[in-house]
């Protein structure tokens, strides 16, 4: 069946009806007339606050470098949809995207005339994912939580290889509670019976909550913490350090990028890639090599990513993530001996007030520059300049569109200066579809 629309046209519509969010029931009932694909396939299932999308890159990085075809999902995209679905690091091809939308769309129609409910927009494309990556014939799927965890779509599957835990910070409070047990329970909502969990244990609190889950869970659980890693040097933007394995096992890694957090997520991912039953795969007999090489080649745009000379984007979009942007910004500033510009948006429903108020306090600013991003989301300009205003004395700018505010800093760059482009996730997706005209004009 072909319809007249494009895949990306009818993916757009889908919000404006399917509002309704289905059960996990109801998405199980979806994927038995799938032909359940998921039961066939090795998953590493990743939820967590911040983090998810580089632990993700890490271990997609890893077992390619080891010779695995691997399927990885993620949200969201900065520009194109199709990079939700990755497969052996590239975003699903247009052929392949729009034959997995129209099997699920002939799919939904279907089960509509049973009477259930259209799926909702990421409901749709996680089915997406799981019929992209069954006829693709991937060795093993890298599965990102869209939300939460407990509720969230993904946790329909059953039996994942390993589930991980990244760091745990208030953000969605208005869908997951507002204090940090609460939310942390919702992220231990996707640990499985006997399955292992790998988690991030820098936080007491959080970490006491995902205990008890796993043990209630008879789940393996592996602690992870930042005395489990030490960073012995660094050089070329990157982090030498000693990792322990979850046997105490030493490993030598460099970790390509200029944030400290990064680590942390690395080695989420290497113990990850430990417990996940895999090291006595034939293709995983030169473990240390290939997990060295995969952290060497990991990439994942939008986190701290210097798309130029001294020009970095980072989708801190949260207090928790803006607290470890101002940690690195800083630290750069320092190295590099210069002092910091910045472009800023955010969106309206986020803790924007207290991301401000860090950014204040801990960078060298000279000049800001807030905008309004594509969104209905998008916090007003206005807003975002009496917020800079109150907490902070420097030049401060207001545009009411990404690019203008973009050029203008772009064009005031100075050898003294570090540019930070720093925020919302749309942000940076707009700044990149700047930056790729600009390259091709």
């Amino acid at each position: 069946m072909r319809f007249e629309e494009t895949a990306e046209e009818y993916l757009s519509r889908i919000p404006m009806w399917a509002k309704k969010k289905n059960s996990l029931e109801v998405i199980r009932t979806f994927l038995k007339e799938m032909g359940e694909p998921d039961e066939t396939m090795r998953i590493i299932h990743v939820a967590g606050t911040n983090g998810k999308g580089s632990v993700c890159a890490f271990l997609q990085s890893v077992f390619l470098s080891a010779g695995y075809k691997v399927g990885t999902f993620t949200s969201p995209h900065l520009i194109d949809i199709r990079e939700r679905f990755c497969v052996n690091g590239e975003m699903a091809s247009e052929s392949a995207f729009t034959d997995s939308c129209w099997t699920v769309r002939s799919l939904s129609e279907r089960m509509i005339e049973q009477g259930y409910c259209h799926p909702s927009y990421f409901e749709f494309l996680f089915y997406m994912a799981m019929d992209l990556f069954q006829k693709s014939g991937v060795d093993l799927v890298i599965l990102e939580v869209g939300l939460g965890g407990r509720l969230d779509t993904t946790n329909v599957i059953r039996n994942p290889l390993v589930s991980v835990i990244t760091s745990v910070s208030l953000d969605h409070t208005e869908y997951l509670g507002d204090t940090i047990e609460k939310i942390a329970s919702e992220k231990a909502g996707i640990i499985k019976k006997n399955i292992p969990v790998v988690y991030d244990a820098n936080d007491q609190i959080v970490s006491d909550v995902i205990r008890k889950r796993a043990v209630e869970q008879d789940a393996p659980y592996f602690e992870t913490d930042r005395h489990c890693y030490q960073i012995t040097g660094s050089e070329n933007n990157g982090f030498q350090a000693e990792m322990k394995g979850v046997k105490g096992d030493v490993y030598q890694v460099m970790i390509p990028s200029p944030a400290r957090y990064q680590v942390m997520n690395a080695l989420l991912a290497l113990r990850a890639v430990e417990v996940s039953g895999l090291l006595g795969d034939m293709r995983l007999k030169k473990a240390r090599e290939q997990i060295r090489t995969g952290f060497l080649k990991m990439r994942w745009p939008a986190r701290m990513e210097e798309v130029q000379p001294d020009v970095f984007l980072d989708g801190a979009h949260n207090p928790g993530g803006m607290e470890e942007f101002v940690k690195t910004g800083s630290e750069l500033c320092a190295d590099r001996k210069k002092r910091a510009n910045l472009l800023f948006s955010a969106v309206s429903d986020k803790n924007y007030h207290e991301m401000i108020r860090l950014i204040a306090a801990s960078l060298p600013l000279d000049e800001v520059a807030v905008t309004h991003i594509d969104s209905h989301r998008g916090m007003k300009t206005e807003t975002a300049l009496h917020e800079f205003e109150e907490v902070i004395h420097c030049e401060i700018a207001g545009f009411q569109n990404t690019e203008d505010a973009l050029l203008s800093m772009l064009h005031k760059q100075d050898e003294d200066h570090l540019l930070f482009c720093v925020g919302s996730l749309y942000l940076m997706g707009e700044i990149k579809a700047v930056l790729r005209r600009i390259k091709h004009d």
